[in-house]
């Protein structure tokens, strides 16, 4: 799915092409989004090129073009790495399908650090291609904003895949010292571990290999309206 920005900028991006005939500039679209700098539209452009929704036309001024908007309101799988977290997923609908159980253990931080949880408060209803494979899964509560840039928001609800590796750049539920646990993106640098937001409005934390314990890998993500 996308962020409000990156789909907010889809839409100023078409709506100034049907208009004009031609997309908007980085000052316009900086202006429009109310950023500080071009180096944010830069980031939101990329994300969308990334992910299908726009796309850069060779020997052209301004050379954008809207390509799709998002469809339907279908869980799909996460990309093996992650670049994008599912569309968000019609929590009756899947009731009614009568879709595989899955434990809610609590919340997870999208944030600063919050104590672990691991008492299961209940069950929830997940489409089966979320769940699909080996393993063992469980859903969390997000609570926070660290990684709003990624389409994770406060109070959605991320499916978790049970497992105790995971490769660089995934997104993982960290323990934290065997005591704190979040919601982030995995960076290994040599014998320390980052652990990453996607929220300039946070600080990437930098911690020994021994202090982190992986507890699960982000594998979907459910959204309530």
């Amino acid at each position: 799915m996308l962020t409000k920005r990156q789909l907010d900028l889809l839409k100023y991006i078409d709506n100034q092409t049907k208009m004009n005939g031609y997309a908007p500039s980085f000052d316009e679209m900086r202006e429009a989004m109310k950023l500080k700098s071009k180096s944010g539209v830069h980031r939101l452009i990329t994300a969308l090129v990334e992910r299908g929704y726009l796309q850069r036309l060779e020997n052209r001024a301004r050379a954008l073009e809207v390509v799709r908007f998002p469809t339907g309101t279908v869980t799909a799988h996460a990309p093996a790495n992650i670049p994008a977290i599912s569309t968000p997923f019609d929590w009756p609908a899947a009731e009614a399908m009568g879709d595989t159980m899955v434990p809610l253990m609590g919340r997870i931080a999208a944030g600063s650090p919050i104590e672990a949880i691991s008492t299961k408060e209940s069950d929830i209803a997940v489409p089966p291609d979320l769940v699909s494979g080996i393993g063992e899964h469980f859903a969390l509560k997000v609570v926070g904003d660290s990684m709003i840039e990624v389409g994770i928001f406060d109070n959605d609800t991320v499916i978790i895949r049970r497992q105790d590796t995971a490769d660089n750049g995934e997104i993982i539920v960290a323990l934290i010292r065997g005591e704190e646990a979040t919601l982030k993106r995995l960076r290994c640098r040599g014998r320390s571990i980052a652990l990453e937001a996607a929220n300039p409005e946070y600080e990437t934390r930098m911690y020994r290999a021994d202090e982190i314990k992986v507890q699960g890998r982000l594998v979907g993500l459910l959204r309530s309206y």
